[in-house]
C-alpha cells in the first residue's frame, strides 16, 4: 500500500489493477480515515483516469447485493451530483419517461450531499418504499420496467467512507464512479458529469466496465445534465468508438433559459415539479427533462438521434403513460412490501 499511496502522491497514475488493491483495502475497512482522505485528495489533485475509475467501479460492483434482472438492454440514467446548481430532480424525472417508451431503467441513486434533495429523497416523497430487499426489488424491476436502487442499500461496505465523504465536503472520484457501480448488468446508459474534461475519460470507462452503448453528458454551466442554458456536451460510446459532439437547445425548438429557470428546492418541491412534468404542464421544467429523456432513449438505442428521442419523450408525456408508470411502480411496490 505505501509505495502505490507513494506513486498517487507523486503525481503517478494507477494501473487498473493498482486501484482495485488499494479500493479492495478501503472497502473492506483496512485503511483510516485519514489514509482514505489522502489517497482520494490526491487523486482528485493528480487528474482521474478511465483505468481508476473502473479499478474502483469494479471493486464496489463485485461486493454489491445481487439484483436479479430477467429485461434486456437495461440502462440507467443517474448523475454524479456536484455541479452545485441547486436544479431540480432531472434525471429522476427523466426516468418515468424512459420506462413509459418501453426501456428498463435500473435507477441507482442515493440521498442528497451537496444538492437539497437526491434521488432517494425524490422517491421517498412519492411514496416509493427505498428499503425493499433484492429479491423484492427484482420483482419490480421485471415487473414495472422500473426500480429504484438506494445506493448504500446495493453498497453495504460504501459505509467505510462514508465519514470521509462527509468531512471531505468536496466532490471526489467516488461521485465520478458512483453512477458506474450500479448492481445491474447495463447494457447502456445516459451519465451525467460536472467534469466536462472527463467527458471521453468516463466513456472510454464505461466501454471497459461492459456497456454496448452509452452518452455522457455536460451541461452549460458544468451540469451533469443537458441543459436550456447553453450548449451541452457529451460523448458517445458506440461500437467501442468514442465520438465527441454538441448540441444546442435550438436545434430541438427550445428556448435558450438560464439555469435559474430550473432551480429546484427540498424534496417536496421537486415533487410538486415532477407531477407538473408528468402531467404535461408546460414549464422550463417539461422541457429539460424531455431534452434529457430524449439524450436517454437515443442513449439506450430506442431511437437513432436525438431529435426522435425528444419526440418519443414528448409522447411519452402527453399521452399520460408517463405519469401511468409513476402510479404502477408505487402499487406494485407497496404489493410486493
Amino acid at each position: 500500500m505505501k509505495e502505490l499511496f507513494e506513486k498517487v502522491f507523486s503525481n503517478q497514475h494507477l494501473t487498473r489493477l493498482e486501484t482495485q488493491q488499494v479500493a479492495e483495502k478501503i472497502f473492506e475497512g483496512q485503511l483510516t480515515d485519514s489514509q482514505i482522505a489522502a489517497f482520494l485528495t490526491a487523486l482528485k489533485c493528480k487528474g482521474e483516469t478511465a483505468e481508476e475509475m473502473a479499478g474502483i467501479a469494479e471493486t464496489i460492483q463485485r461486493k454489491a447485493v445481487i439484483i436479479d434482472c430477467q429485461k434486456e438492454n437495461v440502462m440507467d440514467n443517474c448523475g454524479t451530483g456536484g455541479d452545485r446548481s441547486g436544479s431540480f430532480n432531472i434525471s429522476t424525472t427523466a426516468a418515468f419517461v424512459l420506462a413509459a417508451g418501453g426501456v428498463t431503467v435500473a435507477k441507482h441513486g442515493n440521498r442528497s450531499i451537496s444538492s437539497k434533495s437526491g434521488s432517494a429523497d425524490l422517491f421517498e416523497c412519492l411514496g416509493v418504499d427505498i428499503t425493499l430487499s433484492p429479491d423484492k426489488l427484482s420483482t419490480v424491476l421485471n415487473e414495472v420496467g422500473l426500480a429504484f436502487l438506494f445506493a448504500p442499500h446495493m453498497h453495504p461496505n460504501m459505509k467505510y467512507v462514508m465519514n470521509v465523504r462527509k468531512e471531505l465536503g468536496t466532490p471526489t472520484i467516488l461521485n465520478l464512479i458512483g453512477p458506474l457501480t450500479n448492481p445491474v448488468r447495463l447494457d447502456s446508459q445516459l451519465m451525467g458529469t460536472y467534469r466536462r474534461d472527463l467527458l471521453e475519460e468516463t466513456a472510454k470507462t464505461l466501454g471497459e466496465l461492459g456497456r454496448k452503448r452509452a452518452v455522457v453528458v455536460n451541461g452549460s454551466g458544468n451540469l451533469d445534465e443537458a441543459t436550456l442554458a447553453g450548449t451541452t456536451h457529451f460523448a458517445l460510446l458506440e461500437e467501442q468508438r468514442i465520438t465527441m459532439h454538441t448540441i444546442e437547445p435550438e436545434e430541438f425548438g427550445f428556448a435558450r433559459l438560464p439555469i435559474e429557470a430550473i432551480q429546484g428546492g427540498k424534496a417536496e418541491q421537486n415533487t410538486e415539479i415532477l407531477l407538473s412534468i408528468l402531467k404535461n404542464q408546460a414549464s422550463p421544467y417539461l422541457d429539460t427533462v424531455l431534452l434529457n429523456a430524449g439524450l436517454g432513449f437515443f442513449s439506450n438505442g430506442k431511437v437513432s438521434s436525438v431529435q426522435a428521442g425528444i419526440l418519443l419523450a414528448k409522447e411519452c408525456v402527453a399521452s399520460g403513460e408517463a405519469f401511468d408508470k409513476l402510479q404502477q411502480l408505487i402499487k406494485v411496490q407497496k404489493e410486493v412490501a
